[in-house]
């Protein structure tokens, strides 16, 4: 009997290591067999959970970049260390780039390559702009040269009411200027007639894989309380004259708490009253503490206020300042002083 109970101890001493590991192994997501199988077990992320509400996977492909995949950001927070924002549709979107409004053919190609070549990835323009041509030109440009990805880039163009009655060719057209690929983000550029059935023709194409996000541009709180419940996708960003001397101070938090992003054109004030808004005491005040330009001080008070900026511009070192946000914070008291110049001075008709 001992000797049976020994080599019996011995046995067990042998194979006690291999059940071991076969436990281990039963255990592991990997003992599945692939890596997507590893992936089920883990819980989805805010991007992950904006897109499958929006319309579970993502036809298009990759729908952000692979940082973003494991964001733990809330849809419509901004991360400034990315400097990106979590839209409702699952994808990420830069909160600073370049507005192209007015920019003609030449000098459009060079501004979007100047954005991205000094870090930029976030550009807007419009079919009213008539350089949905040009900022293709330039994208595909800089990602040759520049040797960028095309899932970095996010481009943002807009369709036309005169164009509402026949939205799937408008949608096309612009797919066929810009000549990207997809488009990240298609607007309604104001309200109109047909504006439901444009927006419904978009959201095909969201279904399509050709569009990846929607929004509109100069939609207020009549109008958004009348649009959103006739609408399937919410609209991911809605796009609004905002500076300071016209804050729209009600518009925006009413905008925000329904997990739509704010996006501001003519940030600095448009044209025939940039000078006079960059010459304001109070903001040349607090950018002169900060020893940065009263333009970026203006930018910087949107991105506090979570409003993404597209600032303007054909100036190549003003398109680089104008992307140097992240080196200072306003204060409480200055973001206040900023606040107390509304006159809500509305500088175009939108």
């Amino acid at each position: 009997m001992n000797r049976k109970k020994i080599l019996s101890a011995i046995l067990t001493l042998i194979l006690l290591p291999a059940c071991l590991c076969a436990c281990q192994a039963a255990e592991s997501p990997q003992a599945a067999g692939s890596e997507s199988d590893a992936e089920q077990a883990v819980p989805a992320t805010g991007a992950e959970e904006a897109r499958t509400a929006q319309g579970g996977e993502d036809p298009a492909g990759d729908f952000s970049l692979e940082e973003d995949m494991n964001s733990e950001k809330a849809v419509g927070e901004f991360d400034l260390e990315n400097h990106t924002v979590l839209l409702n549709s699952g994808y990420t979107m830069p909160i600073m780039g370049l507005g192209t409004y007015s920019l003609d053919h030449d000098t459009c190609v060079n501004s979007v390559k100047a954005l991205l070549e000094n870090g930029g990835r976030l550009i807007d323009t419009a079919y009213m702009y008539h350089n949905e041509e040009a900022v293709g030109e330039g994208v595909r440009q800089a990602m040759e040269e520049y040797s960028i990805p095309r899932e970095e880039i996010f481009v943002i163009t807009k369709i036309y009411p005169n164009q509402f009655s026949d939205p799937e060719a408008a949608i096309d057209m612009a797919l066929e200027k810009l000549d990207i690929g997809y488009i990240d983000m298609m607007l309604l550029h104001h309200p109109g007639t047909d504006d439901v059935k444009a927006y419904k023709a978009m959201e095909t194409y969201v279904e399509m894989g050709k569009i990846r996000s929607l929004g509109l541009s100069n939609w207020y709180v009549g109008e958004l309380t009348d649009f959103l419940p006739q609408v399937t996708i919410t609209p991911a960003l809605v796009q609004n004259e905002i500076h300071p001397y016209y804050q729209e101070q009600d518009v925006v938090p009413f905008i925000q708490e329904k997990g739509i992003v704010v996006q501001c054109w003519y940030p600095l004030g448009g044209r025939g009253h940039t000078a006079e808004l960059l010459g304001d005491e109070t903001i040349k005040s607090i950018a002169e503490a900060h020893g940065v330009s009263a333009a970026q001080v203006i930018l910087r008070w949107d991105l506090q206020r979570g409003i993404v900026v597209i600032p303007g511009s054909s100036n190549p070192e003003h398109i680089k300042e104008n992307l140097d946000l992240f080196g200072f914070e306003l204060t409480e008291e200055e973001m206040a002083a900023i606040g107390a110049l509304d006159r809500n001075e509305k500088h175009d008709w939108y």
